[in-house]
C-alpha cells in the first residue's frame, strides 16, 4: 500500500472492493456505521485546537414547496468538477460544457445515464448489450471518455446504462480533453456523478410503473449521525437505493437491476474532512436483445420487416449480467484560503457474463432468418488507483494567476475469457420460430477458459493555470504527461502470433492553451487549442496481440474551438455557441499493399456547430433546446484494398436537435414536452447503406399532490416511431410507444 499516498490509508480496506458480498447492501451500510463510530470515537479525545480552525458550517434546506423544475435560463454561472479542477463556472470555462443536474434528470423524466445523455449537443447513443455506442462530436468508441466520478474505467463497456437515481447530475466536455483524464477524451468526455453524502437531512422516494410490467422503487436518505452539526466531530450518513424489475418491448426479454450508493462524510475540524463512498450494482438481463435483421436488398434506405420489429431472434436462455463494486476514500484539506488539496483512493471490481446468440440475417429472399455467432464470453476487470490534487490561488507578475495539479497513479487488469462459435446456429421462420437452447448449439461447451489478461499501469502528472492578463482578458492553459505501460499475458495455447507475453509503452503529453474574453457583462467570447491522444484501435484494457505489436504509438488529436456564453433578454435567456475543426491522426487503417497488416497513418477530421439556449419568457413557461451540426469525414483510411477518403463514420448524424418546454398551469398542474430530431446515418463506411432522419415526440403531465409529493405520467414516443439508434449488419431499434406513472415524495 507504501505505493499510494499516505492519504490514502483511510482506505486500507481496498480488498473489500475486489470481493463481491453476498450482502452488499447490508456490508455497506454495518461498515459505514462502524467508520462513523470510530470517527466519533477518535473525536471526542481530540484537543480543542483543530476545532478553532473547523469547517465553516453550511446548512443547506431543501425546497419542498416547488417541483424540482429547472429555469429555462442555461445555468451558466455554477461550477463544472468536469471542465476543469481549477473550481471555474461553465462560463469561465473555455470548451463547450455541459451540466445535466438533478433538476434536469427529474424534469426530463430521464430514467438511466443514457437517457440523460440526450440532454447534451450532437450527443447519440444505444445500449445494445455487448457495445455502448455514444458518438459525439463524429468520434465513438476509445476516442471518448467516459468517467464515472472522475476515473477513468478505460472499458467502453462500462458505461452500461445505470438507473439514474445514485447519480447527483452528468457533464460532458466537447472535443479534445485527453488533458484533463488521459488518453481517449479525442471526441469528448463524459463524467457521471454519484450522490454523496451532504451536510442536510433529506429523506426522499419515488414508485414508477411503466409499460411492460416495469417496476421501479427508490429511496434515499441522508443524516447527521454524530455531532452538532457545527464542525469538527459532526459525521453525516448517506444511503440511496433503486431496484428495478420488468419485461421489454421485445419478445421474451426480462431485466432486473439493483444500485446502492452509501456514503460517510466526516468532518475533522482544521480544514480536512472526509467521505468514505461504496457503489454497488447489479444487472441480469435475459434474453438480451440485440438487433433485427434488415430486409434484403441490404442497400441503399435500409428496412426492416415491420413483422419482426418486435421479434427477437436471441436463444432462449441467452443472457447478459454484470456486478460491479465502488470504493472510495476521499480526503479534503483546506490548509488556507489560497492552498487546499484532495486525495482520492479509489478501487474498482466488476464482473460481466455474456451467453447468446447475437447475429440475424435474412436470406436472400426473405423468407427466413439465419441465426449465427453463438458467443460465451466473461469479462474481469479490477481497478485500483490513487489522485492527490492540489488547488492554489495566488499572483504571477503581479497577476491574478489559479494553479491547480495533480498526480494520478493507477492499476487496470482485465482478463477475458471467450468462446465463439461464428457458424449459423438454425434457419427460422421470421414470425413463429423455436429460439432454442444456447448450449444445444453444435460444438458449444459450458464453462470459462481464461484467453489473455490485459495489464495497463498508468501514471500521469498534470497542471493548469488560469491567469487573468487584463480584468477582462484571462489566459487558461493545461497539461498532462502520462507514462501508460500495457501488459498482455497469454492464457492458451503459445503460437507465432500468440507470444507468452508482450508489453509495450506509450508516452503522451496533452494540454490546451485558451484565451477567454469578458466582452460585456454576462457575455465571452473565447478561443482554445488543445491535444489529445487514444489507443489506434480500440481500449488498451482489450486489446490484442496484434494490436500492441503492429500499434507502436496511440493516436494524436487536435482541436480548434471559437465560442461564446452569454446573457441577453434582461437575464430571461442564455446562450452558448462553439464552432470547431477536430482531427485524428495516425489511427489504424489498413496496408494496401498487403490488407493483412495495419499502418498507422489512418486520418479523420470533423468540423461542426453547436448552440444550446434557454429561455425563460414567463414565470410560468419554460424553454431549452440544443442543435448540433457535424461534417466528419475520414481523410485516409483504407478498407478492402478500398479507400474511404470522404466518406462518413458509420452512425454520424450530420444533425442533431432537441427542444425540452415546460408549463405551470398553476400551483399543482404542469405541462411537459419534449423533442429529439436525429438525422440520417450511415450504416457502413463505404456509405452506400443509409437510414433515414427520424423525430421523437415526449409529453409528460405532473400533479402537484402536496407540499411533499408529485405525480408525474409520461408518453414517450408519442407517434410510435420506428427508429434505429444503432446500423449495422442489422438495425438496433429503439423503444416503440411507452407510458409510464411516478409517484415522488421527499421530506
Amino acid at each position: 500500500m507504501s505505493y499510494f499516498s499516505p492519504l490514502a490509508a483511510v482506505a486500507a480496506p481496498a480488498r473489500f472492493a475486489l470481493r463481491a458480498p453476498r450482502r452488499p447492501v447490508a456490508l455497506a451500510i454495518s461498515t459505514l456505521l462502524a467508520c462513523a463510530g470510530e470517527l466519533a470515537l477518535a473525536q471526542n479525545t481530540a484537543g480543542t485546537a483543530a476545532d478553532e480552525a473547523q469547517l465553516p458550517t453550511v446548512q443547506v434546506q431543501a425546497s419542498t414547496d416547488q417541483p424540482d423544475t429547472p429555469n429555462g435560463v442555461l445555468p451558466l454561472d455554477i461550477p463544472s468538477s468536469t471542465a476543469s479542477r481549477l473550481g471555474l463556472s461553465l462560463r469561465e470555462t473555455p470548451a463547450a460544457v455541459t451540466v445535466v443536474d438533478r433538476a434536469t434528470i427529474e424534469a426530463r423524466g430521464a430514467s438511466n445515464t443514457q437517457e440523460m445523455l440526450q440532454s447534451v449537443p450532437g450527443i447519440t447513443a444505444h445500449d445494445a448489450p455487448g457495445s455502448i455506442g455514444v458518438s459525439y462530436r463524429g468520434f465513438s468508441g476509445s476516442s471518448l471518455n467516459q468517467l464515472f466520478n472522475g476515473i477513468n474505467v478505460q472499458y467502453g463497456i462500462a458505461a452500461r446504462p445505470v438507473d439514474s437515481w445514485i447519480y447527483e447530475q452528468m457533464e460532458a466536455i466537447g472535443g479534445a480533453s485527453s488533458f484533463l483524464y488521459g488518453a481517449g477524451g479525442v471526441g469528448g468526455t463524459i463524467n457521471y456523478i454519484t450522490k454523496l453524502a451532504q451536510r442536510q437531512d433529506l429523506t426522499e422516494a419515488q414508485l414508477r410503473l411503466g409499460s411492460y410490467a416495469t417496476k421501479e422503487a427508490s429511496f434515499g436518505i441522508n443524516r447527521r449521525i454524530a455531532g452538532d452539526g457545527k464542525g469538527a466531530g459532526s459525521h453525516y450518513l448517506r444511503l440511496d437505493l433503486n431496484h428495478k424489475d420488468g419485461n421489454s418491448w421485445t419478445q421474451g426479454t426480462h431485466s432486473k437491476a439493483t444500485q446502492l450508493a452509501a456514503s460517510l462524510l466526516s468532518d475533522f475540524g482544521g480544514g480536512v474532512s472526509h467521505t468514505l463512498a461504496y457503489e454497488y450494482q447489479h444487472e441480469r438481463v435475459d434474453r438480451p436483445y440485440w438487433g433485427t435483421p434488415l430486409r434484403n436488398p441490404v442497400g441503399g434506405a435500409l428496412q426492416i420487416d415491420e413483422g419482426t420489429r418486435f421479434k427477437n431472434y436471441n436463444s432462449q436462455d441467452g443472457m447478459y449480467a454484470q456486478k460491479v463494486q465502488w470504493l472510495r476514500s476521499l480526503t479534503d484539506w483546506r490548509v488556507n484560503e489560497q492552498l487546499q488539496f484532495k486525495n482520492t483512493f479509489y478501487a474498482y471490481n466488476a464482473l460481466r457474463d455474456y451467453r447468446n446468440v447475437e447475429v440475424y440475417k435474412f436470406t436472400s429472399d426473405n423468407s427466413q432468418v439465419v441465426r449465427s455467432s453463438a458467443l460465451l464470453q466473461r469479462h474481469q476487470q479490477r481497478l485500483v488507483g490513487n489522485r492527490i490534487d492540489g488547488q492554489y490561488q495566488g499572483l504571477l507578475a503581479g497577476l491574478r494567476s489559479d494553479w491547480s495539479f495533480g498526480l494520478d497513479v493507477s492499476l487496470n487488469k482485465q482478463t477475458r475469457f471467450p468462446n465463439s462459435l461464428s457458424g449459423t446456429v438454425s434457419t427460422v421462420d421470421p414470425y413463429d420460430f423455436d429460439p432454442g437452447y444456447f448450449y444445444d448449439t453444435p460444438g458449444m461447451t459450458p464453462g470459462f477458459r481464461p484467453d489473455r489478461e490485459n495489464k495497463v499501469t498508468t501514471m500521469a502528472l498534470y497542471a493548469e493555470n488560469r491567469t487573468s492578463l487584463t480584468p477582462r482578458l484571462h489566459l487558461v492553459s493545461a497539461l498532462r504527461h502520462e507514462r501508460i505501460d500495457l501488459e498482455l499475458t497469454n492464457r492458451r495455447d503459445i503460437t507465432a502470433t500468440s507470444p507468452a507475453s508482450f508489453s509495450r509503452s506509450y508516452q503522451p503529453t496533452t494540454g490546451r492553451l485558451a484565451l477567454v474574453w469578458d466582452v460585456a457583462p454576462g457575455a465571452n467570447l473565447y478561443a482554445q487549442y488543445a491535444t489529445a491522444a487514444d489507443p489506434p484501435s480500440g481500449v488498451l484494457t482489450t486489446a490484442s496481440f496484434a494490436d500492441v505489436r503492429n500499434n507502436s504509438a496511440l493516436t494524436t488529436g487536435r482541436q480548434l474551438e471559437l465560442g461564446s456564453k452569454l446573457d441577453f433578454w434582461q437575464g430571461k435567456g442564455s446562450a452558448t455557441v462553439a464552432l470547431y475543426q477536430l482531427q485524428r491522426k495516425n489511427f489504424s487503417t489498413q496496408d494496401p499493399s498487403n490488407t493483412s497488416q495495419t499502418l498507422l497513418v489512418g486520418q479523420q477530421t470533423s468540423r461542426g456547430l453547436e448552440l444550446a439556449m434557454g429561455l425563460q419568457p414567463t414565470r410560468q413557461w419554460s424553454l431549452q433546446g440544443n442543435v448540433a451540426l457535424v461534417d466528419a469525414q475520414y481523410d485516409e483510411y483504407m478498407q478492402n484494398g478500398v479507400s474511404l477518403a470522404g466518406k462518413t463514420p458509420t452512425n454520424t448524424p450530420r444533425v442533431v436537435a432537441n427542444l425540452w418546454t415546460s408549463y405551470t398551469v398553476n400551483a399543482q398542474w404542469q405541462l411537459n414536452a419534449g423533442l429529439r430530431h436525429v438525422g440520417k446515418v450511415y450504416a457502413d463506411n463505404a456509405n452506400t447503406q443509409t437510414w433515414g432522419a427520424y423525430t421523437l415526440l415526449d409529453l409528460g403531465l405532473r400533479y402537484q399532490l402536496s407540499r411533499n409529493a408529485t405525480l408525474t405520467a409520461r408518453v414517450r414516443n408519442v407517434t410510435d416511431k420506428v427508429y434505429a439508434l444503432n446500423v449495422g449488419t442489422q438495425a438496433y431499434l429503439g423503444a416503440p410507444r411507452t407510458a409510464e406513472l411516478a409517484l415522488r415524495l421527499r421530506f
